[in-house]
């Protein structure tokens, strides 16, 4: 099954016709996606709603790693590290080998010997905790490096930032793309699963909740979802969820934003990333193809949720904490792209973000409604199966245990024997092998319906302009297969062209909408009004980085109207 505009009318039609589904889940990030996909292959019948894009908020916003998480260790959190380790080796070999890759990462030392023992025995743990439960991955062991060596690896170093380093690795995803691959995966199991459409308020039955009422953002449609268990997976929009029992919340979430810069590769002289202590928290300076991908910040944010906004504060605070170690300063000149997300976190008695865990919670607000927050993108397997474990014990009837540990996402299958001769498929197609990796690294075995397409229409093997290397084909097929309905969808989700192209994608946007428009029948005017739609979100985001404090850039960034009703 493929996400297109087709499959969207047949599964609204479902989710209107009255039909009572087993389970309905409310959020389309990667624990919403995961809870799908955990019910639907439990042989439940499940639905989905996602009120904006799949992956629209927290889980396209990421840090892009999928790690045990080495600082909370420091925490004494060995259960959320050795649980973290565990999803990260199932992701890495069984679950999605196309989308989830190893990164190798330096930790430099700057203090006496006994630094060198401390973090070389909190690595080493880290290693046991994955080796020791055979779910390494097959990722190398840690290794200590000198000084000489450690600047031979990351020459942009300066010689004072270290005395040496100690070399490790962890994983890295493409977060949005992996999103909606879970997505896809759910719905070729029989999960009904759509995008902009968003819960307006709950289905009762005295006190016990029995659907959604929500409404369709591209049509304005109200429809009524009747499910015998709701999930809540809304993330950072948790209390707004639980705020239409007309009760008080029971799970405070906390909004913590974490913003990154963008910028060329040519900029660090590295082969490896680096992780760097601050006063605060932990940096990384993690490799992502072309880029690099620096960040992240962790302050409160209790603003426009749907927008959180990068200040030039926040800019300035990567920028002077990451040159403190480079020996060629970053400017605002080298950045490429910024982008801010928002952390759920389960609001403690801690002020400080930084301290509250990033375990998950899930409880039963309501008869009929399970709501599920917290915890980090790695483990999102697990909190899905909680959420749906809770979500059956209300079905009253035998259910089938979770088997998502053992199902391949969509481009799994078969992305081994591929990625091992990519030159044979670029020559069935016509493209160079260079480009045939890429689409490799992004799509896996599912590589095999975009060559169809471009042996259909050559003219889509070309890069389409300003796109920083993207195929007119991922255009089209994102459109067509990939639940794509707006511009935006395409230049921020599907592709990375917004982060990764100097001018934000403004060049690409005209060319990425001649493309969709016949797939989702656009008119000439609703072509003009996507692209003048993705011009004032440039914009404005542009202009939030320009300002000193939150409030001044929400109010900047507010000014872009989104693309849908």
């Amino acid at each position: 099954m493929t996400l297109s505009p087709a499959n969207r009318r047949a599964g609204l039609a479902r989710l209107r016709s009255g039909m009572q589904l087993d389970v309905l889940v409310v959020g389309g990030g990667v624990v919403g996606c995961g809870a799908a996909l955990d019910a639907v292959t439990r042989g439940l019948s499940t639905g989905l709603i996602e009120a904006r894009d799949f992956a629209s908020g927290t889980s396209s916003r990421s840090s892009k790693l999928i790690h045990g998480g080495l600082r909370y260790l420091e925490m004494l959190d060995f259960g959320l590290v050795h649980e973290a380790l565990q999803e990260r080796g199932l992701l890495l070999r069984t679950i999605a080998p196309h989308l989830v890759r190893p990164v190798s990462f330096m930790y430099p030392l700057t203090k006496p010997a006994w630094e060198r023992f401390y973090v070389g025995s909190g690595i080493a743990l880290y290693d046991g905790l994955a080796f020791g439960v055979g779910q390494s991955g097959g990722l190398p062991h840690h290794r200590h490096l000198t000084k000489k060596k450690a600047l031979a690896i990351m020459p942009s170093l300066k010689p004072t930032a270290l005395t040496g380093a100690v070399q490790y690795f962890d994983a890295q995803v493409d977060d949005a793309r992996y999103v909606l691959e879970l997505a896809r995966t759910a719905t070729r199991f029989g999960a009904t699963v759509v995008n902009r459409v968003a819960a307006l308020d709950l289905l009762r039955d005295g006190d016990t909740v029995v659907g959604v009422r929500a409404r369709d953002g591209e049509t304005g449609e109200d429809l009524e979802i009747r499910a015998r268990e709701v999930v809540g997976a809304a993330g950072v929009w948790t209390g707004e969820l639980e705020a239409m029992l007309g009760t008080e919340p029971s799970l405070k979430v906390r909004a913590s934003k974490g913003i990154h810069l963008v910028v060329p590769r040519d900029r660090i002289d590295s082969s490896s990333g680096v992780i760097l202590r601050t006063a605060k928290s932990v940096l990384f300076i993690i490799p992502w193809d072309e880029h690099w991908i620096i960040g992240t910040t962790d302050t409160d944010w209790t603003l426009d949720k749907v927008h959180p906004a990068a200040t030039s504060a926040d800019i300035d605070y990567l920028l002077d904490t990451v040159n403190a170690v480079l020996v060629t300063p970053l400017t605002r000149d080298d950045i490429d792209g910024v982008y801010a997300g928002l952390r759920p976190l389960i609001s403690g008695e801690e002020s400080s973000t930084t301290k509250l865990s990033r375990e998950h919670v899930v409880s039963r607000v309501a008869p009929g409604m399970v709501v599920v927050a917290g915890g980090k993108y790695t483990t999102y397997r697990v909190m899905a199966k909680d959420a749906v474990d809770l979500a059956v014990k209300g079905l009253g009837q035998d259910v089938a245990e979770c088997r998502t540990q053992d199902v391949p996402l969509a481009g799994a299958r078969g992305f081994e024997g591929m990625a091992a001769r990519p030159e044979l498929l670029a020559d069935s197609c016509g493209i160079d092998t260079d480009a045939m990796v890429r689409l490799l690294d992004r799509y896996g075995s599912l590589v095999v319906e975009l060559i169809a397409l471009m042996n259909v229409d050559p003219s889509l093997r070309e890069e389409l302009p300003g796109s920083e290397g993207h195929l007119k084909v991922e255009f089209v097929y994102a459109a067509a297969q990939e639940a794509a309905l707006h511009l935006t969808d395409v230049l921020t989700r599907r592709t990375r062209v917004s982060i990764e192209a100097r001018d934000r994608g403004i060049e690409a946007a005209p060319h990425a909408a001649a493309l969709i428009a016949p797939i989702l029948g656009w008119d000439a005017a609703k072509v003009a009004e996507e692209i003048s739609i993705y011009h004032r979100r440039v914009e404005a985001e542009m202009s939030s980085q320009t300002m000193p404090d939150d409030v001044s850039a929400d109010e900047a960034r507010r000014r872009a109207p989104d693309a849908a009703l």
